[in-house]
């Protein structure tokens, strides 16, 4: 007598996105002397991605005057969406994500605001929608007096990669 292997549908992370209904952007070329990501080993570095993306640079807004939590929640999500797509470019298949390992968000707020980590929540609750538990990450989340290009957030991460 044969015993049934029991297959599990466990959507990729790509079948997420389509479910999801998400199209991740186009990846930019860094703004500098350094890469958007390496891969050393099987761990992928992600260099920070921010938002919101401005031309207007001659007022920055602050998250906590200009900006509200709730929206600064909402550019940490497309700062996850950049890194979702960094991810794709550098291995070609978001399969061969074993795990997000760590991420820092950046908070570019005044200095009594207090909600850095419901922010940076937009993007590692993206990452967990499209990774699953493989998604679920170490972070640290904090405030900063200013951000390149007057970014409301900038976020990193490091990503455990499979072979």
């Amino acid at each position: 007598m044969t015993t049934a292997t029991a297959t599990t549908n466990i959507p990729t992370p790509e079948q997420r996105l389509q479910q999801l209904g998400i199209v991740l952007p186009t990846v930019s070329a860094p703004r500098g002397n350094f890469d958007a990501y390496v891969l050393d080993g099987n761990t992928l570095y992600l260099s920070g991605k921010g938002s919101p993306q401005r031309e207007d640079m001659d007022t920055v807004p602050k998250v906590g005057r200009e900006i509200s939590a709730a929206e600064a929640r909402d550019h940490a999500r497309t700062v996850g969406l950049q890194l979702i797509a960094t991810m794709q470019a550098a291995l070609g298949d978001l399969s061969r994500v074993r795990r997000v390992v760590k991420v820092l968000g950046m908070v570019n707020a005044v200095p009594d605001f207090m909600q850095h980590t419901e922010v940076v929540n937009g993007c590692s609750d993206l990452l967990v929608e499209v990774f699953g538990d493989a998604g679920r990450h170490a972070r640290s989340a904090v405030g900063v007096g200013s951000l390149p290009r007057g970014f409301a957030v900038e976020i990193e991460a490091i990503v455990s990669v499979k072979d």
